[in-house]
This record gives C-alpha cells, sequence and structure tokens, in this order.
C-alpha cells in the first residue's frame, strides 16, 4: 500500500515537468539531472532490472573509486532482437580533485556499496513497443558508473585509497557483455547520456572494434556534448574541471589517438574536438541550451556572487534580454561545434531548442504523446530512422521561443 501511496504521489509531480531541487547541486554531482530517477515517476509499471556485479573484475584493477566491484543492469532481448545490443553507459558529473573523490567513492558514483540493486528501464531502455519502436526486444544494458571520469581514468592514489580505473571497467564491462551472447551481436548500438554521453562518443571506436566488419555498429550521445566556451565571467569554468579530471585520473593515454597526436589531454576530452575525427557512424541528441552546461560550467553559483544569474538559471523564463542574448551565444557555438561532424552522412543530429538535459531515457522526452519534436519527428523515430538507414537526420530546431513541444526542466529552490 505504501508503494501504490507513493507512486499516486509521484505522477503528478511528474507531470508537471518540474524538478524540485532543494539546493543546487555541485559540479561532480549531477544527480539532479539523472534520468531514471524523474523517469521512474512518469512511467507506470516500468521494467524493473536488477543489478549483476562483474565478478573477477577486480583481478584486472577494474573497479571503482573505492575499489568495489563495477556492474550493470541487463534485461535479454528476444524475437527480431534476440542478437541485437544496445549498451547505455550511465552518466553521473566527475570529480576533478582528491577531495570531490573522496565524497564520490561514499557515493553509487563512486561505489558498487551505494548503488541501487535495481533500476527501472524507460525510454531508450523500455521493453514496450509503444514507448520503444525500434529497440524495444534488443538487448539492453545500462553500465553503472562509478569512475568519475566517463569510463576513461587508468591511476590510483594511495594516500586517498582511490583507485582511477575507469578505462579498465569499460573494458571489463565489454568483456562480460561479450560472455553474455554480445559477442554474437549482428547490430550494436553504444549510448549514454551526459557524462555517460561523452564517454559514449570517446569510446565509439573502440566499440566498433569488439565486432566483426559484418556487425552493424553505430553510437549515440544524449547530452554530451560539452563544450570549451567562455563563461559569465569571461573565463572557462568547464575547461578548469576537465583538466582536472583528466590530469587526476590519468585518462590523457585512453583519449583518441587521432585527437591527442595535435593536442593536449584536456582539449580531447571536449566532444568538439573529437566527434569529427570519430570513423563510427555517430548520432548526436542534445538540447541547445543545456540545462546543467547553464548551471553547472556557463553559469555556476561561485561566478554569480550577486546572484545576477539565479532566478534565470532555475527558470528560463526569468531570463532578461542580455541572459537570452549571452544563451543564443552558446546555442551558436555549439552549432558551429557540430558543422564539420554533420557534413558525414554516416552521423545524425537532432538539437533542440530546449532548457533540458538526458532526453533518451526518459520516457516523456523519448517517446510519448506529447514528447519534443522537430519537423514533427521526435527523438526515438529520429534516431531510430538514423540507425537503420530509413532516413538521413540533421535535425536542428530553430532558436528560442520558437519550440513549443519542449519539455523544459524548472527548478525550484526552497
Amino acid at each position: 500500500m505504501s508503494k501504490l501511496l507513493l507512486l499516486l504521489f509521484l505522477i503528478p509531480l511528474a507531470l508537471t515537468k518540474w524538478v524540485h531541487a532543494s539546493h543546487l547541486y555541485n559540479l561532480s554531482d549531477s544527480s539532479l539531472f539523472d534520468s531514471y530517477q524523474t523517469s521512474f515517476a512518469a512511467t507506470l509499471n516500468p521494467l524493473i532490472v536488477p543489478l549483476t556485479l562483474i565478478r573477477g573484475a577486480d583481478a584486472k584493477q577494474a573497479v571503482c573509486l573505492d575499489g568495489t566491484l563495477p556492474g550493470y543492469h541487463l534485461h535479454r532481448g528476444y524475437g527480431s532482437g534476440a542478437n541485437s545490443w544496445l549498451v547505455q553507459l550511465e552518466g553521473g558529473g566527475w570529480c576533478n580533485n582528491i577531495r570531490n573523490c573522496v565524497y564520490r567513492k561514499t557515493t553509487r558514483r563512486g561505489s558498487s556499496r551505494f548503488m541501487e540493486k535495481q533500476i527501472p528501464f524507460t525510454g531508450i531502455l523500455s521493453n514496450r513497443a509503444e514507448d520503444n519502436p525500434d529497440f524495444f526486444n534488443w538487448n539492453r544494458v545500462k553500465v553503472r558508473y562509478c569512475d568519475g571520469a566517463s569510463f576513461t581514468g587508468d591511476s590510483e592514489n594511495k594516500a586517498a585509497q582511490l583507485q582511477f580505473r575507469g578505462q579498465r571497467i569499460w573494458l571489463a564491462a565489454m568483456e562480460a557483455l561479450k560472455a553474455e551472447g554480445m559477442r554474437f551481436a549482428k547490430q550494436a548500438l553504444l549510448s549514454g547520456c551526459s557524462a555517460g554521453g561523452l564517454a559514449s562518443i570517446l569510446h565509439c571506436d573502440e566499440f566498433r572494434e569488439l565486432f566483426p566488419r559484418t556487425t552493424k555498429v553505430k553510437c549515440l550521445s544524449d547530452a554530451g556534448l560539452f563544450l570549451d566556451v567562455t563563461d559569465i565571467s569571461g573565463g572557462h569554468y568547464i575547461r578548469n574541471l576537465f583538466g582536472g579530471v583528466v590530469g587526476l585520473q590519468g585518462a590523457g593515454r585512453n583519449l583518441p589517438s587521432f585527437c591527442m597526436s595535435h593536442l593536449d589531454p584536456t582539449s580531447c576530452f571536449f566532444p568538439q574536438n573529437v566527434i569529427a575525427g570519430i570513423r563510427t557512424p555517430l548520432f548526436l541528441v542534445n538540447a541547445a541550451y543545456d540545462s546543467w552546461q547553464i548551471q553547472s560550467s556557463l553559469a555556476p553559483p561561485s561566478l554569480d556572487p550577486a546572484g545576477y544569474w539565479h532566478d534565470c538559471r532555475l527558470n528560463h523564463a526569468k531570463c532578461n534580454q542580455p541572459q537570452i542574448q549571452f544563451l543564443q551565444g552558446f546555442r551558436n557555438q555549439m552549432l558551429n561545434a557540430v558543422s564539420d561532424f554533420s557534413k558525414s552522412s554516416g552521423n545524425g543530429l537532432f538539437i533542440n531548442s530546449c532548457f533540458a538535459h538526458c532526453q533518451t531515457e526518459r520516457q516523456d522526452t523519448w517517446f510519448g504523446d506529447n514528447s519534443p519534436v522537430i519537423g514533427n519527428k521526435p527523438i526515438a523515430l529520429a534516431v531510430g530512422d538514423w540507425y537503420f538507414d530509413r532516413a538521413a537526420v540533421k535535425a536542428i530546431d530553430c532558436p528560442y521561443p520558437c519550440d513549443r513541444t519542449c519539455h523544459h526542466l524548472v527548478f525550484r529552490s526552497g
């Protein structure tokens, strides 16, 4: 009865399209944007999938920040999808210094001890044809994120008892999934949201190499297009963050070699310097006014002591004209960043003019009666058309406020 009452309480909250936050989260924690937490409330009776720990991963030093085993959630495919695999890399921010990482290892973002033992699969992970028309009967996997460097680090800090083993976790997870049957895949799609969306870009060509040439392999990044742009203070807040992540966790040696041959490691952690060089077909889903980037890299509270951006940061409707102009400039830089990438016939785009973050795992934004659309096509059908070569998809929305289909994220403090 208590679970029923909780569900009845959560559903109306979800339908408002509001996210309630008692406080703003810091850079090392993007829990506020976690898709499966908000999506659970919006979906009646979602599929619940248990956690599987990767036994023996510790022998390869493929461990979470605190040394515990990494894990994944797998729901088997069937019928026409029995030999097709969708691998979703979980997101959840980064840790860029010892203090952040020590804190992180006491959460589900740094230790499997604190991970949920089961999670709902919604959106692109749903097992219902009416909610996920193209991938519902595939083998669908959520790989949990517990390293804090988008599955790229490989070092340690013995003094702080920290293991930075994201690259090894990636390799161990892929080996475990191949043993589960992924090695026989006829079709495969690597996906991810936020920090996982960045990881799906950085690991895209590695994923392709796991399969024979006869396997159809593509990659999808949702809300992973983090931009190296100027913040409201005129500085580069996110570059400093990424520089800390890459340096602390030893990620440089695992970043795409074609980028590392001419740029520094921090630059090669930014998708804009990588996407045009990836050989495997890649699809980018991104909000032109990405809520996480606005709140945590463009206008974080620490750069706004007078609170000029406070209301705008929480609610786009409270932005004044100069602030909107600044955000339009951010959108223009995003479009410039994908201009060369979009010229490749194999690549795809869905950039909508919404204040949002992570739209593929949430049912309401992936595929529903009132999902966001560009040209009458929702994200799920755009991704499906691209993956199955039914149509070329290079969908770029007109600028805010022209799109009335957006599910804007609005945050209320207090």
